[in-house]
């Protein structure tokens, strides 16, 4: 059922506007945290093992709630979804803001997160429902820019207010500018609705609740319970049995959570797996360098925030220029080309060592950061490009689902690594006898962020062999069009 149906004629600019604000709140909800886990473990007199949730707990929260996209999208229209997503954000980012303990601060962020996961695939089915179509490279090359300008801005930004105010002003700003992008939704986005209204399976939904928690406490807590034991076997034999469970409800349902069945589609499937490689991989430096630079280096927070900006900065500046590309070139060697780019400069931060200039860290973080501009924006594209407008909000809510749930893990992984391996350098120096006692924390915290960058290394290695299978799309001639019927029409290309 088609209702209120999206203009054939939108006003491009003031759309994307819109969404930018969004798009850019949403993502910098997870950039802006990082600079603040040192400072978070101080003032509420915790460890890292148990604050990195604040930031695990968010991403979590991300994926899972990604399965609601397509329903509440069918049934408010993905105007509505997206307005009371950004509402729901402003509330719990001052409720973080005023949060008393650790506990409360992990509860704010995952409902904070909760909000922010519909964002993103509710910007990105917009995109593909309202824009037309000849645009709409261009447009996911401007969506994905709101998120690179989050960590090219938000790790400096977030200094300047831990070093001048306190943590809890990274909340407070996300206020002002969330009533912005609420205006400009309420003003700027068509309200419309494509689809007809579905019942929710809740079923579906609580089983793939306790999969992905399952998983990630088992990842987040197996370094201190022991990979071996019964409680971390436990919790991944639990999650991998209702993942099961999950995928065999939602292909034999009448009504899925998630319309699984656009993984038959070849070219989305391999292209969300390399962006999810690829995304893994940039959410290794963000977790890392600052944690290096603050515990090793000792750098203020505005210090490492200026540091990061560069390398940062370049990655937004090159996303509009990967989708320009895209029309020109195609996946494949943008892709490649980024894959490279990423596994050059991340293998160079394999090699820190405590007294490595910033300069070697700006310039190794921006090559890897250009990788991650061309890559993510061919794999975005081509990934759904085509899928049919009817199913954009299905593919889009599964694209978030992996992405955003392969990163929880990814953190939830990389910090798990971090301390336990800087806990055996650390016990492997002291036996040595060989370093000043004072040096061996840092050597080993370095040497374990070492170990971390060559794991991502490893991890986004996997993408290329993915890229070089995604081929330019072909065109289709309208007449072939006709021919194919209204259901390939609707295709997006």
């Amino acid at each position: 059922m088609l209702e209120n149906a999206a203009p054939s004629k939108v006003k491009f600019w003031p759309i994307m506007i819109a969404i930018f604000f969004g798009s850019f709140l949403s993502v910098m909800g997870i950039s802006t945290i990082n600079l603040a886990l040192p400072f978070l473990i101080e003032d509420f007199h915790s460890d890292l093992n148990t604050i990195q949730w604040v930031l695990t707990g968010f991403m979590l929260s991300l994926g899972v709630i990604a399965p609601l996209t397509g329903y509440l999208g069918n049934r408010f229209g993905f105007k509505k979804l997206y307005l009371y997503s950004m509402v729901g954000f402003v509330i719990f980012s001052l409720l973080c803001a005023l949060a008393w303990d650790t506990t409360s601060l992990i509860a704010f962020r995952i409902l904070q997160g909760a909000f922010s996961g519909l964002v993103l695939p509710a910007t990105m089915t917009i995109i593909f429902q309202v824009i037309p179509r000849e645009k709409q490279a261009f447009a996911v090359s401007i969506w994905a820019l709101s998120g690179m300008l989050s960590p090219a801005f938000g790790p400096t930004l977030s200094g300047w207010l831990i070093q001048n105010f306190s943590w809890e002003w990274l909340f407070y700003i996300n206020i002002p500018i969330g009533i912005i992008a609420i205006i400009f939704i309420q003003l700027m986005i068509p309200d419309y609705r494509i689809g007809s209204r579905k019942p929710l399976d809740i079923a579906g939904l609580a089983i793939v609740v306790l999969s992905s928690t399952a998983l990630l406490l088992g990842l987040s807590e197996g370094r201190q319970w022991g990979w071996t034991s019964w409680s971390t076997l436990g919790l991944f034999a639990l999650g991998l049995v209702a993942l099961a469970m999950f995928i065999w409800r939602e292909l034999h349902t009448e009504h899925p959570l998630l319309n699984l069945r656009v993984f038959t589609n070849a070219r989305f499937t391999i292209s969300l797996v390399s962006a999810t490689l690829i995304m893994i991989s940039l959410y290794s430096g963000t977790l890392l360098i600052p944690l290096f630079l603050q515990n090793v280096q000792h750098i203020s927070a505005l210090d490492t925030g200026i540091i990061m900006l560069p390398a940062s900065l370049i990655m937004a500046l090159f996303m509009p220029v990967a989708g320009q590309l895209y029309s020109r070139l195609g996946p494949l060697w943008l892709t490649v080309a980024g894959v490279i780019l990423i596994l050059i400069g991340s293998y160079e931060m394999t090699r820190l060592d405590v007294g490595v200039s910033h300069g070697y860290i700006i310039f190794w973080m921006s090559v890897r950061n250009i990788g991650v501009s061309l890559a993510a924006a061919a794999t975005g594209t081509a990934g759904m490009e085509e899928i049919s407008g009817a199913l954009s909000g299905d593919a889009s809510a599964v694209n978030n689902w992996v992405r955003n749930v392969g990163g929880s893990f990814a953190i939830a992984l990389f910090t798990s690594l971090l301390i336990s391996h800087a806990t055996s350098h650390g016990q492997t120096l002291a036996a040595s006898g060989t370093q000043d006692q004072a040096t061996i924390p840092l050597l080993a915290y370095t040497m374990s962020v070492n170990d971390v960058f060559m794991v991502a290394t490893i991890i986004v290695a996997v993408a290329l062999p993915l890229g070089l299978l995604v081929r330019k799309k072909r065109l289709v001639s309208p007449a072939a069009v006709s021919e194919a019927g209204l259901a390939r029409a609707e295709q997006l290309s």
